[in-house]
């Protein structure tokens, strides 16, 4: 890792970012729309999964991917999220879905696991939300098994307002909600999101042994394994 890669700027530290009441049901209408998504992402990760691995998503929000994941097999899954609005509705839905999975309030810098927990860890979309992106990075790698594997998906903060004007437009929301997604993703998201090499700077604080990361559309998906 080069020198440059090791002092570039951080953002400026900030609380943690979560969603409560209307905001969250808006977020769990809209994200609902790309369930599709969510079930390709959950075979995805089922074919390189054994049966009865333990799966951790940091910051499931409605809980799609849990969800679709435990349709799959009989996996071990929890749902971590600061949002006690989303874990009350990803309870529900996995009780609408005849499926068990462990949804719990927490935050992702002090998880309440015991070291050495998780087969494989999901954290998507919402890592640019953690106040403490070091922390929380440290405290996904406690909880993993020693050769467990991490996924972060996440958007980059290099992403351009063209490209992210494209992914929303292939999100297939009502016009209303397109414009106030790209309202979104322009004025908040991209600001608070890390580059490259911000994340290489973060993950070497860490004890992960092993990290790729591939840029993927207008984000990231960083591999990680302990």
């Amino acid at each position: 890792m080069t020198q440059a890669l090791l002092t570039q700027a951080l953002p400026k530290a900030h609380k943690d970012r979560g969603m409560e009441g209307m905001v969250a049901k808006w977020y769990a209408t809209n994200t609902g729309k790309s369930l599709d998504e969510f079930s390709r992402l959950a075979r995805r990760i089922a074919s390189q999964l054994p049966g009865g691995s333990a799966v951790l998503e940091v910051a499931p929000g409605p809980g799609y991917f849990c969800i679709e994941l435990a349709k799959l097999g009989p996996y071990s899954i929890t749902g971590l999220d600061i949002s006690q609005t989303f874990v009350e509705m990803a309870r529900q839905k996995a009780a609408d879905a005849g499926v068990q999975v462990d949804f719990r309030q927490g935050n992702a810098s002090s998880m309440p696991f015991a070291d050495h927990t998780f087969d494989f860890l999901l954290c998507r979309a919402a890592f640019k939300n953690f106040g403490q992106p070091v922390r929380a990075l440290q405290e996904m790698c406690r909880v993993l098994k020693p050769g467990g594997r991490g996924l972060i998906i996440d958007l980059s903060g290099d992403a351009s307002p063209e490209a992210m004007n494209h992914a929303v437009d292939a999100m297939g929301l009502s016009a209303v909600n397109r414009v106030m997604t790209k309202l979104i993703f322009r004025l908040s998201l991209v600001k608070n999101a890390y580059t490259r090499e911000q994340f290489l700077q973060m993950l070497a604080q860490t004890a992960f042994r092993g990290v790729d990361i591939q840029a993927v559309d207008i984000g990231f998906e960083i591999a990680m394994t302990k």
